[in-house]
């Protein structure tokens, strides 16, 4: 019996973002949900089914800033490893994340084995990036 695949949550005002993310962990075996800004992301990690969240900042309306106040005010969302992308300076970002309870932050334009090493370290799966042997 195989084990149920885990599910990240990608989180992006930026439909080609969102679809790139999308489609290349989907070929290393996850599951995903998308949400398009910070009101469609919250009602989704609130389902509770996302082992993962992968997250823009800068988004219209409801900003990743938003969400991880948000976040905050909720034990059950805080529980759920996070992964923040970001166009802005890392080290600035990854000061203010202090608190927050990210557990990475990654800079745009993103390397996707880097985002890869991440999302394997927070859910801790061995690493994908290794091809399998047959």
């Amino acid at each position: 019996m195989n084990p149920v695949p885990q599910c990240i949550l990608i989180v992006d005002d930026d439909a080609s973002i969102r679809q790139l993310l999308v489609t290349f962990l989907r070929r290393r075996g996850f599951q995903l949900l998308e949400a398009h800004d910070g009101r469609d992301a919250l009602v989704k990690m609130r389902t509770g089914r996302a082992d993962l969240v992968v997250m823009d900042l800068a988004m219209p309306e409801v900003s990743g800033w938003d969400v991880l106040e948000e976040r905050m005010l909720d034990p059950a969302l805080v529980q759920t490893p996070m992964i923040v992308i970001t166009a802005n300076n890392v080290r600035e970002v990854t000061a203010m994340m202090v608190g927050k309870h990210v557990d990475a932050v990654i800079s745009k334009p993103f390397d996707l084995a880097t985002l890869l090493q991440a999302v394997t370290v927070c859910l801790h799966t061995p690493d994908l990036s290794t091809p399998i042997a047959a």
